[in-house]
């Protein structure tokens, strides 16, 4: 499996003043686990809201605020930037990215972002008014025309209680945005649909036959190959945060999944069913609510169609077909099967019955089997970092053909 993009890279993290610095813990935390080095520098104004003795700990090395008297390096200006692989700035206030656009050089952040050629990654964060103001916006406009990457903030609640748009990116988001910065870009161009979630099929206006998925591999795997440069459609039964980058087509039956996977599969290069479809549904759905008082209803179930079989039968020549098994026994026999009857090119097996695997666990351990390879296993780890696994196996059949 391989590692994350960010492994072994050197990051420079600038926190400026906003109340959101507190979020900025959380991206160096999830920074350093993903294997990067991170540098942090905060401006003064960032300091009245965070403490450098808390960023310093969980970084990679002490924070650095000086301009002047830098007991770090005599040339704190360049040295910074010339060594990083990544700038990050999250918050990015009004104020840092008027300045940014400028190349107004005041303090060691602004310094180190006009002495760099590392690609920068800014992560806006204030009041809607002044997101939305039009030196805000044609700030941003520019440093984006020059390659600057914007991760845009989302919408929710502002400080002193608003609610609108400018609320900083989750740091989730913005350690992702940084993978797709520094990651592979080897699926630029290639089309991508993948399938998420768990199908529910009604009994009457209130009840459904559902099953325990989450959508988060699915997803997850959707947010890798968007990662990876893919145009990426997300058919999916669940309302997680969309991965950016994605279309996202929302069904709920087997049938509508069928539909959509279909159409999505005649124009996609590859084809991710990482979706749990329902194997049943009722014959005929209720109209209304069935009341308890009328007694045991009988309930007679039909198979669902198997859309990963029709997808394999109709599979166009050069397209990836992916399956996923969900199974509680004789889990490689059961996924061997599936692989050969299906005329998939791989699927992802795991044992749901595992601890830590599966459906609502942000964990899962797989094993991968292609036709003409040995099983891969892949012990427990984030869904994340399965999804790498299982794109980093598409790239590959992709490339032997």
């Amino acid at each position: 499996m391989s590692a994350s993009p960010l492994a072994g890279k050197r990051i420079v993290l600038g926190v400026t003043g906003g109340i959101a610095a507190y979020k900025a813990i959380e991206v160096v935390r999830r920074l350093v686990d993903a294997g990067a080095h991170v540098v942090p520098i905060m401006t003064d104004a960032a300091q009245h809201f965070v403490g450098t003795t808390t960023l310093s700990a969980l970084a990679s090395e002490p924070v650095q605020t000086e301009l002047w008297h830098n007991a770090a390096t005599p040339i704190p200006h360049t040295s910074v930037g010339q060594g990083a692989d990544l700038i990050i700035v999250a918050p990015a206030t009004a104020k840092s990215i008027a300045a940014y656009r400028m190349g107004y050089s005041h303090d060691l952040l602004q310094n180190t972002l006009i002495a760099t050629r590392a690609p920068v990654m800014i992560c806006p964060a204030m009041h809607t008014e002044m997101w939305e103001h039009p030196s805000v916006v044609d700030n941003i406009a520019v440093l984006r025309a020059r390659g600057v990457h914007i991760v845009e903030p989302e919408s929710g609640r502002l400080a002193g209680g608003d609610e609108g748009a400018g609320r900083l990116a989750s740091p989730e988001s913005i350690v992702a945005a940084a993978e797709r910065v520094l990651g592979p870009a080897d699926l630029v161009g290639i089309s991508v649909v993948v399938s998420a979630g768990g199908t529910r099929e009604p009994i009457d206006a209130v009840r459904v036959i559902a099953n325990r998925s989450s959508g988060k591999q699915g997803y997850a795997v959707a947010a890798e190959a968007a990662a990876r440069g893919a145009l990426v459609t997300l058919v999916t039964t669940v309302t997680l945060p969309a991965p950016r980058g994605c279309n996202i087509v929302s069904v709920e039956t087997a049938a509508q999944m069928q539909a959509a996977m279909e159409q999505a599969a005649a124009t996609h290069d590859v084809v991710v069913m990482a979706a749990a479809v329902a194997d049943f549904r009722p014959v005929q759905a209720a109209n209304g609510k069935l009341k308890k008082r009328d007694g045991t209803p009988e309930i007679v179930l039909e198979p669902t169609p198997d859309i990963l079989a029709s997808l394999g039968a109709n599979k166009r020549a050069g397209q990836v077909l992916v399956g996923f098994a969900a199974e509680t026994d004789d889990l490689l026999a059961n996924a061997k099967s599936k692989l050969d009857t299906k005329r998939l090119d791989l699927i992802v097996a795991n044992d749901v019955s595992a601890p830590g695997v599966g459906f609502v666990h942000d964990t899962n351990a797989v094993t991968l089997l292609r036709p003409d390879a040995e099983p891969v296993e892949i012990d427990l780890a984030s869904k994340q970092d399965v999804a790498r696994a299982v794109i980093d196996t598409i790239v590959a059949l992709r490339d032997a053909r």
